[in-house]
């Protein structure tokens, strides 16, 4: 019989680490050789997103790490007059802003993209990859083109940003669009496929280069100085001097402290305002018109990201339309002036308001009837009902006059109704009387009084017309009020038109500066026995207030006479409940701006802001907050652990923090790797859409920001061009440099970087770059700034710096994939 030994086959083995995708340098931590590929893709997709945030939240600690190092100061003293010691004392940055900005903050900003650059060359053995280097490509190309589009569409209206300090963006802009061209010669001219050990050294050596010529721009060492006076500035003095079209003699300016008391007494008189959000609003305003650097839009940007504490408290949208009028920080005292204006009553015109022509009328008792004015202003398309009714006082109802209780009703557009009232005359002599009509609103209706809804009526026996003068010979005024209302008052006779000329005097107030003097003429209709000068006062930054004026009465017409109080001393006084009101809203918005403060954090602060939405401001979160909040607790938990910046001047915070945005990139670089290949996508084209993408989001948040609260367009589009530069100095002048010595040791021989499709890439980005740059520079000529302007220009400029990125990511991914072969 014959045997089936010949027919066994030996069992198939498969080795469980050996499937396609499985080289990163961390990753895969197990076995997923029966993971279906669909799997695998969703699973380093979602996981690479998630990685993204928490790079994006270490990347926020690490760059408050640098605003505590590139924000100590130190005092200076300037002389002042005014001041009580004879001079004043303000806070300089040790940091210059142009060093600050190009060393440490580009490196904090562009941390991932370096990081991942070095960790690739290291992780491959010294070996050349596509990730590193076409991540920094394409995040410069989504920064210049992207970003830059965006933040040109984003102004509002017609208003406009520009570059403030041109020298220095001129050098970053030379130096952006340098970087890249420098990378086609040493790839494609000088050592084509090769980087020398001089090339690195000169590549990694262009990035202190760029800094001191930077400086060397701002401080005009290339250009003649002139001595002019210092310039005062919001958050310091430039200490330089110089007056060039970027920079002008400024007004000198409150003090922070002295602007929140300011725009605290304003917020005070709103009735249906809280303490509270009063707070919020003068906390908000006083940051939103603070300077800030790139590093703050950057944190603030990242928070609004991840649901965490943001930078400016957020007002809530019933007061939206209070916050736009408040005068922010830096308004001069006249502007805050000819910002007072008397109460609305219609509330921006939703209601109709009544009220009487006038406050006071007088009627000789043989007339038989006296007309009262009714007049109606704010609403005015619709019909007004009111209740006109009459009061006792020493006259009597029905004996000295007609008693009244009816309802007025204006038509629409109507805006002066009359109701008479009967005077009795019995014949009897009596001294004057007096007797009162008020004004009263239906249960159901929207109308609303005006300040004159009382009018006081005197019967009087005699047809004179009347002494002018004052009830008394002064006057306390509280500074609340914004107004000082002094009555000039009309007896002996009310018969005919009169008029009386005021003026006033200083005393111990000064016109101008705490109330607005001058003269004027008062005219008394028919009848009317009371008018009132209204003086506008000036708030001060006095906790005690105890300023004196007078106005005087001359040239009485009309057969009016002067009585003898043609004089009246009017007093200034603080208003003792609304000075405890203010005091308490300025203590409120303190403590809103201290926790801000990014140089400043404790560990019970830190954990208590991870664990909460919102960093405990739960009132003002939203539902994109908690959302964000709940996909990115774990890392903010984790991250808590970070010392926190107010140690040793925020070092231990900057190093640990790079070091787990390092762990992190190595982390983003094996998931960007891997989900590329599961998908069958390049490095190359992974590097310059995922990753590039997903590492520079923070910055289009952060230069959007940047674009619509600062006044110039430096931190905005200024920067993205020192970030782009820094980007290949460091980005890839370190790691060649690394890589070009360790060759060099090893066997003598140079660092092997094939251009392939890096230098098509490079060579599309700085033709781009060119392009962006001159578009910009052809909106300052013409639209007279980069920023904003007009809508088409403003439109059409960013939509084509939108349609240049598209077209250089698809040319790029058709090159590297081999649908195009451009040879170079």
């Amino acid at each position: 019989m014959a045997s089936n030994a010949s027919n066994e086959t030996l069992p198939v083995t498969y080795n469980p680490y050996d499937y396609p995708c499985n080289d990163g340098l961390l990753l895969p931590i197990t076995s997923e050789f029966t993971w279906p590929t669909w799997v695998r893709a969703a699973l380093y997709l979602t996981a690479l997103l998630w990685s993204f945030l928490a790079v994006a939240i270490v990347a926020d600690i690490f760059m408050c790490a640098i605003e505590r190092i590139t924000s100590k100061t130190r005092i200076v003293r300037i002389p002042d007059s005014e001041a009580p010691e004879g001079f004043r004392e303000l806070k300089l940055k040790v940091w210059n802003d142009t060093v600050a900005n190009l060393s440490l903050m580009a490196l904090g900003t562009s941390a991932p993209e370096i990081l991942l650059s070095v960790i690739e060359i290291v992780g491959n053995k010294f070996v050349a990859g596509d990730l590193g280097p076409g991540t920094i490509v394409g995040s410069a190309s989504y920064n210049l083109l992207f970003i830059t589009a965006i933040c040109i569409m984003c102004i509002p209206g017609s208003a406009t940003r520009r570059v403030a300090n041109m020298r220095v963006y001129a050098v970053t802009a030379f130096t952006s669009v340098f970087a890249y061209v420098w990378l086609v010669i040493v790839l494609l001219v000088i050592s084509p496929n090769k980087i020398e050990l001089w090339e690195a050294i000169v590549t990694f050596i262009f990035f202190p280069v760029l800094v001191i010529l930077a400086y060397a721009a701002e401080k005009n060492f290339f250009l003649a100085r002139k001595a002019t006076e210092m310039e005062p500035t919001f958050g310091g003095i430039a200490m330089d001097g110089k007056v060039t079209e970027e920079t002008r003699p400024l007004k000198p300016k409150l003090d922070e402290e002295d602007e929140i008391f300011v725009m605290a007494k304003e917020l005070g008189r709103e009735e249906d305002m809280t303490e509270q959000e009063a707070a919020r609003i003068v906390a908000n305003k006083i940051l939103v018109e603070r300077p800030h650097d790139r590093a703050w839009h950057r944190i603030n940007a990242t928070r609004g990201l991840t649901g965490g504490r943001k930078l400016v408290p957020k007002v809530l949208k019933t007061f939206e339309d209070l916050y736009d009028k408040v005068q922010g920080p830096g308004d001069e005292l006249e502007e805050r002036a000819s910002a007072i204006v008397p109460v609305d009553h219609s509330e921006g015109g939703r209601h109709p308001v009544v009220e009487f022509t006038a406050s006071a009328l007088a009627v000789m008792e043989n007339e038989g009837k006296v007309r009262v004015g009714l007049r109606r202003h704010g609403k005015l398309n619709c019909p007004a009902k009111v209740r006109v009714e009459t009061i006792n006082g020493t006259a009597v109802a029905g004996e000295d006059y007609k008693p009244i209780n009816e309802v007025v009703t204006f038509a629409p557009n109507e805006t002066l109704r009359q109701v008479y009232i009967d005077i009795v005359d019995d014949f009897e002599w009596e001294p004057d009387e007096v007797f009162f009509v008020r004004l009263q609103t239906e249960s159901d209706d929207e109308v609303r009084l005006g300040n004159t809804s009382i009018c006081q009526i005197t019967i009087i026996n005699d047809d004179e017309p009347g002494v002018l003068a004052f009830p008394k010979p002064g006057f306390i005024m509280k500074e609340s009020g914004l107004a000082a209302l002094v009555p000039v008052v009309r007896t002996g006779g009310a018969d005919g038109h009169v008029s009386v000329r005021w003026r006033t005097g200083d005393i111990t107030a000064v016109s101008g500066k705490d109330y607005s003097g001058g003269e004027g003429e008062l005219f008394f209709d028919n009848q009317e026995t009371t008018k009132v000068i209204e003086i506008p006062l000036f708030e001060t930054n006095k906790k005690e207030r105890d300023d004196s004026f007078q106005i005087e009465l001359m040239d009485a017409g009309g057969g009016a006479t002067i009585g003898k109080l043609n004089k009246c001393i009017v007093t200034i006084v603080s208003d003792a409940e609304y000075t405890g009101l203010v005091s308490r809203i300025v203590n409120q918005a303190k403590a809103n701006l201290d926790p801000l403060q990014l140089e400043n954090s404790t560990y019970a602060q830190q954990f208590y802001e991870a664990m909460n939405v919102n960093g405990g401001d739960v009132e003002t979160a939203s539902l994109f907050d908690y959302v964000m909040h709940f996909l990115t607790f774990y890392w903010k938990i984790m991250f808590a652990f970070i010392p926190p910046t107010q140690y040793f001047g925020g070092w231990p915070t900057f190093v640990v923090s790079l070091a787990i945005i390092g762990f992190l990139t190595a982390i983003i670089g094996d998931l960007a790797s891997i989900f590329g290949c599961v998908i069958g996508l390049p490095d190359a084209i992974t590097a310059i859409t995922f990753v590039a993408l997903g590492t520079s989001m923070p910055d289009t948040f952060a230069s959007k920001s940047a674009a619509m609260l600062e006044k110039t367009a430096d931190n905005s589009v200024g920067n993205v061009n020192g970030s782009n530069s820094v980007n290949v100095f460091l980005g890839l002048g370190l790691p060649w440099l690394i890589a070009a010595i360790y060759w060099k040791v090893q066997n003598g021989s140079d660092f092997d970087v094939p251009a392939g499709s890096l230098g098509f890439s490079v060579i599309l980005y700085t033709i781009t770059a060119v392009i962006a740059i001159a578009i910009l520079m052809l909106r300052r000529f013409f639209v007279g700034a980069e920023l904003g302007g007009p809508s088409i220009p403003k439109y059409v400029s960013g939509a084509v710096l939108i349609v240049l990125w598209f077209l250089y990511v698809l040319f790029s991914s058709l090159q590297t994939t081999g649908v195009i072969d451009v040879t170079i």
